[in-house]
């Protein structure tokens, strides 16, 4: 019987759940320093004035450093089509963008006589007009970076065809903000290295990404990759935010290669909230047209895009936005334009989605925006727009993005029915009738993502030991998505063993030949693949083996099951161990094992429909949400419970978007939400039980069939539930609110309606 398809437990659980996990904070370094970085506290400003020897001379203190110290090149940007004059100094040198920017460095022999060290520091700081609005950062009137002599970091323009709505009945236009995110991993990074015996320096760092960390820890300090070793173990969330190298990281690592003595770092909560990277981040003008009858002729957005003080691969994200433009829907006439900005305040990253949420909420929003001014329900509307059927695919829409294969149509059919969509309509409709001072708002999304949108290749492979027990190492690097638990039943599924005989390595730049990482949702397509490759490889191998041990043909082998090896076909007494092949493997000069990199021909588009249904108190503003249905179709699904756990964690992040979350400025770009007292962290009790709807499509693109999951649910989740708010008071003359929908949005937003009635 295949695991395949199964809910297998987690494999990962029993530790976590017993023993725990084991993070970079847990390593025992008795004799390492620790690190404290002293942060900015003004937003933008020339810094005149740096005095660290009273830190210096301070007790317990081992090395104070300034940028001028350093003697390291600062950060480029990460992609080169972004503005190459905006680049990030590890410490500041005469000039901070940002709060929280990185000033100076104390190394001491401990944790609180760094902390007491960084208060002796002094600085006069000179402040300069902050910028931190994206629209007014594009006037330039305020420059983070004079000599570029623009805050544009990048921009894109496809044209712009006065036309494009010239054959609509109807033409409607909104401003959209998707708010700035941050986004609070359980684990804040943390850092430690250490130079060893033989010269090579040894990281271990809370990273999605541990290759591409050694990689810019080698080239920031000179050094070959194979000089340096990086270990990630236990990584307590990520959401692609740890998918980057930091300054810290970088820091960290160079300051055990200069002191020649290990050097630890773990951030504080406030800290993380103002120096771990933020998402979202965009304002958007969207303009929709279309008949009266619901058809969509035509679609704009604009686009400016926060890039935070120092732009990286979040300047980059809005062309994710516009390759998903469109979404599930069949429009002829688009455009989309976009520019990206710098402003004083947190770096921008990709953040669980990275571009393709946005897309989604733009055009989300203008569905519902355009099905409300021609009088028609949200759900007809889409259903006259998605691209119909699956005869259609691979769908190649106006922006140029081949969609691999879809059923849009059968999933909002299928979402309706599921839900009683007919019979909350009729619901709402009576509470209006009644003038219940609760509403009812229904919600759709319909939606399509890209995953594994990154070219490139991921590694895996497959060894039998002499115990015959199997090692399965891969190139991505889990934090919660139960890797272990998938490789595991992909590789035993193919060997015939029981899960437990599977022993599964990653995150380790020593033990794992090479790799890329977890992100943009490619783990399962990619590195899961090729772990699935590798054990067909190992078994064909080991069929030669056994016939030559059996004298027979190899096609004559097969898997025994129960971990039993091989054997003859309908003969299982004539059979080896897999000890006993893994044995003649090495007697034949090596160990039977198998090396995979593989490299997707594309990426893949998962997609589906989400409801959600809110009620909305007229009088205070409050929303609850109620009920949220989503339907995800992420191809073949190789173990549901692990599918469902990355939909629940989506739906949930996607909910607390559109309902409490937002990082804030003030307009001094001081930071208005820098703890989790102040930034609204959503829980358990402001969630109802999920409803998920189970729909399989499998992907061409590779063998498993299998999609991306772990973005789906946030991306769907978002607009759904904006969209439900929306709906709850567009009877009151509402069009819209921007999130998040706090009770003091909604409420202004049906005190300005009723006042303008």
């Amino acid at each position: 019987m295949s695991f395949l398809g199964n809910r297998v437990l987690r494999k990962e659980d029993a530790k976590f759940l017993t023993v725990g996990g084991s993070y970079v904070d847990d390593l025992h370094l008795p004799s390492a320093l620790w690190v404290g970085f002293l942060h900015s506290p003004v937003a933008h400003a020339h810094v005149t004035r740096l005095d660290v020897s009273a830190a210096r001379s301070a007790a317990g203190v081992v090395d104070v450093l300034t940028g001028a110290d350093l003697g390291l090149p600062p950060l480029p940007p990460d992609l080169p089509m972004i503005n190459p004059q905006m680049t990030r100094p590890l410490l500041c040198e005469g000039k901070v963008r940002f709060v929280g920017d990185l000033v100076a460095a104390v190394v001491a022999e401990s944790r609180p006589a760094a902390v007491d060290a960084l208060e002796l520091i002094e600085v006069d700081y000179d402040p300069l007009p902050t910028v931190v609005d994206p629209e007014e950062s594009l006037a330039g009137t305020t420059l983070l970076f004079e000599e570029a002599g623009t805050n544009v970091a990048f921009e894109a323009s496809f044209g712009h065809d006065e036309s494009l709505f010239g054959d609509c009945e109807v033409v409607v236009s909104q401003r959209i903000v998707n708010q700035r995110l941050a986004p609070c991993p359980l684990e804040v990074r943390a850092a430690a290295a250490w130079v060893e015996e033989d010269g090579r320096l040894t990281v271990f760092a809370s990273s999605q990404a541990p290759f591409g960390l050694r990689d810019a820890i080698a080239r920031e300090l000179g050094l070959e990759t194979g000089a340096v070793h990086v270990v990630s173990p236990d990584v307590g969330g990520g959401f692609g935010s740890k998918a980057p190298a930091y300054p810290e990281e970088l820091l960290v690592a160079a300051l055990a290669w200069r002191l020649r003595r290990p050097v630890r770092w773990v951030e504080t909560r406030s800290e993380s909230m103002v120096s771990l990277g933020h998402g979202r981040a965009q304002v958007q003008q969207v303009t929709i047209g279309g008949s009266r009858a619901g058809r969509v002729q035509a679609y704009r957005l604009e686009i400016v895009q926060d890039a935070g003080a120092y732009p990286a691969i979040g300047a980059f994200l809005p062309m994710f936005t516009r390759m998903m433009l469109t979404g599930t829907y069949d429009i002829a006439k688009v455009e989309c334009n976009f520019t990206s900005v710098v402003t004083n305040t947190t770096q921008l990253v990709p953040y669980r989605g990275a571009g393709r949420p946005e897309a989604t909420a733009a055009v989300e929003r203008a569905m519902d925006l355009f099905a409300a001014e021609v009088g028609l329900d949200p759900a007809e509307v889409r259903r006259a727009n998605v691209v119909a059927g699956t005869d259609r695919f691979p769908f190649t829409t106006p922006t140029g993005t081949e969609y691999d294969i879809g059923n849009y149509d059968a999933a909002l059919a299928r979402l309706l029915e599921v839900s009683g969509y007919a019979e909350l309509r009729a619901e709402q409709r009576a509470r209006r009738e009644a003038g219940d001072p609760v509403q009812l708002g229904l919600g759709l999304s319909v939606y399509v993502e890209i995953t594994n949108g990154l070219p490139g290749s991921e590694f895996s492979s497959v060894e039998i030991r002499p115990d015959g027990k199997v090692v399965v190492k891969t190139g991505t690097s889990p934090h919660g998505q139960g890797h272990d638990t998938a490789w595991s039943m992909l590789v035993a599924d193919e060997l015939g063993i029981p899960l437990e005989d599977v022993e599964f390595v990653h995150s380790d730049t020593d033990l794992v030949a090479r790799g890329v990482g977890t992100f943009g949702s490619r783990s399962l397509q990619t590195g899961g693949v090729a772990a699935k490759q590798a054990a067909v490889q190992v078994v064909a191998a080991a069929k030669e083996l056994a016939a030559e041990l059996l004298e027979a043909s190899p096609d004559d082998v097969v898997v025994a099951e129960g971990g039993g090896g091989l054997h003859v076909a309908g003969s299982p007494a004539a059979g080896r161990s897999w000890a006993e092949l893994a044995a003649a493997a090495m007697e034949k000069g090596g160990p039977l094992l198998a090396e995979v990199d593989f490299s997707a021909p594309g990426p893949t588009f998962p997609f589906g429909a989400h409801l959600a249904v809110v009620e909305v108190e007229l009088e205070t503003g409050r929303v609850v949400l109620r009920r949220l249905v989503a339907l995800d179709d992420a191809g073949r699904i190789i173990n549901p419970l692990l599918a469902e756990g990355q939909i629940h964690g989506g739906l949930a992040q996607g909910a607390a978007q559109a309902l409490i979350e937002e990082f804030r400025y003030d307009e001094l770009g001081n930071p208005l939400t820098s703890n989790l007292a102040d930034y609204l962290f959503i829980s358990a009790t402001e969630l109802p039980s999920f409803e998920t709807v189970t729909m399989e499509t499998p992907t061409p693109r590779n063998e498993l069939g299998a999609k991306g999951i772990g973005e789906s649910g946030t991306i769907g989740s978002t607009p759904a539930v904006q969209n439900a708010v929306v709906d709850a008071v567009s009877h009151l003359g509402v069009r819209h609110i921007d999130m998040p929908a706090t009770p003091e949005k909604v409420w202004r937003a049906i005190s300005d309606a009723q006042r303008t009635a």
